[in-house]
């Protein structure tokens, strides 16, 4: 399974929706994810890829990573992988 669909199954289980749901063009807001979905979405996604998500749960949109919409995530996330190996 690719980045992108692994991505899009945390998001879709966090958003109790099916994977074909979410789009990569979908705001999580779009995909009714609060901000604990979103901090239980980033835990999921640091477990599933072994990485650390520079994140602030208290100053979501104030960090380096974008989570404006799930492309930029899977993108951020591509990222931090490759900045790992």
């Amino acid at each position: 399974m690719s980045v992108h669909d692994r991505v899009i199954a945390i998001i879709a289980e966090q958003a109790v929706l099916e994977p074909s749901d979410v789009t990569l063009d979908s705001t999580l807001e779009d995909l009714g994810i609060d901000s604990l979905g979103l901090v239980e979405s980033i835990f999921a996604i640091e477990e599933e890829f072994d990485i650390s998500v520079p994140f602030n749960a208290n100053e979501p949109t104030a960090g380096d990573f974008d989570i404006s919409n799930v492309a930029a995530i899977i993108k951020g996330i591509e990222n931090l992988m490759a900045e790992k190996t």
